[in-house]
């Protein structure tokens, strides 16, 4: 048993959209963690606060009442400055629709988040060719997205995400573009990712299949988390309640 302190904690953490007839309750008192080094996957039905729980943690929005704890800081007392400087060094964000600028080659799409942290030039390109050497696409630098398949694509906005050696990779659907093959490439290499170089993954995903590379899924359903296990335990409990 450790005692080590969560990456990610939230404590009773509530999201209300709108006021009166028109209020949704995305959150409603959600508690759950995620220890350093995890894999998890965060799953449920459409409307069940998967992607409000993602963009909190990802400080892109803020709850409406209870804790989000990040290391052990309350996120909650930063600054609008200090949340950015917490996106840009700790957290690395992958999305369904890869997010790359067109007619932009992959290494400078992948450099695009240092020049935003005032990386000089050689250092900054260095560290890009790094990131995509890790993703499998050394020789494929100066292609732009309209010369990449999807899974090359998705590849370098993983590298984009891995640049600024993160401490958490935020995935949102990081497969949902993708046909079988090449969705289970990008499963395997945020895998390897995971196991290798120790960061911290939160994925949200619809699929059992990308799910089952996960340590840990948390089921929500109507802004609360209803359960959380193994994927197997998660699946086999789905398959007796059908």
């Amino acid at each position: 048993m450790t005692c080590e302190t969560p990456v990610i904690e939230f404590r009773k953490v509530t999201k209300i959209y709108g006021h009166g007839e028109a209020e949704v309750r995305a959150m409603a008192g959600v508690d759950l963690s995620v220890a350093p080094g995890e894999f998890v996957a965060i799953m449920g039905p459409s409307g069940s606060g998967k992607s409000t729980t993602m963009n909190i943690i990802g400080c892109l929005d803020s709850p409406t009442s209870g804790d989000y704890l990040f290391n052990g800081v309350h996120v909650g007392a930063l600054d609008q400055d200090q949340r950015a400087l917490l996106r840009r060094n700790y957290l690395g964000f992958v999305f369904q629709g890869f997010n790359l600028l067109a007619r932009t080659s992959a290494l400078d799409n992948v450099e695009l988040p240092l020049i935003y942290k005032g990386v000089p030039a050689v250092e900054r390109r260095k560290q890009a060719l790094d990131a995509l050497d890790k993703v499998g696409l050394k020789g494929r630098e100066h292609h732009d997205p309209s010369e990449l398949s999807g899974g090359q694509q998705q590849r370098v906005a993983i590298a984009r995400a891995l640049v600024g050696n993160p401490q958490i990779i935020l995935a949102d659907e990081p497969t949902g573009n993708l046909d079988t093959k090449r969705s289970q490439e990008i499963m395997e290499l945020l895998d390897d990712l995971n196991i290798r170089d120790k960061i911290t993954i939160v994925m949200v995903t619809h699929e059992k299949g990308m799910a089952k590379f996960a340590h840990r899924v948390i089921w929500m359903v109507d802004g609360q988390v209803e359960r959380t296990g193994t994927p197997e335990e998660i699946f086999d409990h789905e398959r007796h309640s059908a």
